[in-house]
């Protein structure tokens, strides 16, 4: 067994099969709202661009200020609050989550709705490796990457219903109005994890310096490396997905949160793939999720001008992304010893890494005149670049 498996198996399930549904349903909804609150954002650039008299691109800037949050905040937030309670952790995350919402609401500057951004990514990171690991502390050790999955949903399902609910509702009310519905998800999260979860104290060896010792460990770095750079495609795509869709594929705007929902029924079966996937071998469904991202950004150029066929393989997008989520937690999970927490929550770093590193490549490749297209050859080269630290993560491993 690895640590993560020790520590399990040293405290086993102690809670009934409903009280454990009840908890994985309040974390699925902080996830559900972390999701619609960041992925709204890149179906409605066009809106906040011509609100505030900016291009695109240079809107596209407050969906790296959002990844930048998460970046920062995911470590400092964990080794801060290392002796806090996991219950506690996520009530506080998820109201700190809501105030910055309602900050880019009502932000009266473009430069004041990118810092509203960045607050808001804040607790992402940290939101995320908590809930993880008190989903794993529910099950069998040898479901808990199916245990993460399932919260993980919470994420995929906003993707189904929140973002384009949430692009509806700017669309028809104005853009500020689809951050305040952000805001009241958050909200209600924090008032069903008082109501489902148990109070759950810190690891009794829990402190900033035992949480920092992860920072240690090369195979950790190697993880997050795969995730910064192997995830980043997917961003590349999404963050421009609305222009895609209008210019080259033909769509009316009001299309575009259909083919939003489309991606997140993929991205519920891919996080569901992903947890059994990695329940049978972590390694292997690392490489299985990276070379499945290769293929569906690849399609992109191919598929892009059809309507029906860019549809069928955004499917295939979503799929491809969120397969790789619970097989990238779990790996940090299982080596990351005594630093749990920072180990998990750093995951999401890296997811926020390759969020900006994707939209601000995008970003760079349509500016240039590529096409809105050349989002997906980035994509590709992106998710080959995962493979390559996968691979290097594995024959040091070996060793």
């Amino acid at each position: 067994m690895t640590s993560a498996q020790d520590a399990i198996a040293a405290n086993p399930v102690t809670v009934t099969p409903k009280t454990a549904y009840l908890a994985e349903i309040a974390l699925a909804l902080g996830g559900f709202a972390l999701g619609t609150g960041e992925f709204a954002s890149m179906g409605l650039l066009p809106n906040v661009a011509n609100d505030v008299h900016v291009s695109v691109p240079i809107a596209g800037h407050m969906i790296s200020a959002y990844a930048l949050g998460v970046v920062v905040g995911a470590p400092l937030l964990t080794v801060l609050f290392a002796r806090v309670g996991r219950r506690a952790m996520l009530i506080g995350l998820m109201i700190f989550f809501a105030v910055a919402n309602l900050l880019c609401a009502v932000a009266s500057s473009y430069a004041l709705i990118v810092a509203a951004r960045f607050l808001a990514g804040l607790p992402h990171g940290a939101y995320f490796g908590i809930a993880a690991l008190v989903a794993a502390s529910l099950v069998p050790v040898e479901k808990r990457a199916q245990a993460v999955a399932r919260v993980m949903l919470g994420l995929s399902f906003a993707n189904i219903v929140g973002v384009p609910f949430a692009t509806w509702v700017g669309q028809a009310a104005g853009w500020r109005a689809a951050f305040g519905v952000v805001a009241v998800i958050g909200l209600a999260t924090a008032i069903l994890c008082r109501v489902a979860l148990n109070p759950t104290p810190a690891p009794d060896n829990a402190s900033p310096l035992t949480e920092l010792g992860a920072l240690k460990r090369g195979q950790i770095w190697l993880t997050l490396g795969i995730a910064a750079i192997g995830f980043g495609g997917v961003f590349a795509v999404y963050s421009y997905i609305t222009p895609l869709l209008t210019e080259i594929s033909g769509m009316t705007e009001a299309r575009v949160p259909l083919v939003l929902s489309v991606i997140g029924m993929g991205m519920v079966a891919g996080s569901l793939f992903g947890g059994w996937l990695a329940d049978r071998g972590v390694m292997r469904a690392i490489f299985v999720t990276l070379a499945l991202n290769v293929v569906a950004l690849g399609l992109i150029p191919v598929t892009a001008p059809s309507v029906i066929a860019v549809t069928v393989n955004m499917f295939f997008v979503g799929f491809a992304a969120l397969s790789m989520g619970a097989p990238l937690q779990t790996r940090l999970m299982d080596i990351a010893a005594d630093a749990q927490a920072l180990a998990a929550a750093l995951n999401h770093s890296a997811f926020n890494i390759a969020n900006a590193l994707g939209a601000w490549l995008g970003g760079v490749a349509i500016a240039a005149g590529l096409g809105w297209t050349s989002t997906g050859a980035i994509g590709v080269l992106l998710a080959l670049g995962g493979v390559v630290i996968a691979v290097a993560a594995w024959r040091t491993s070996k060793r």
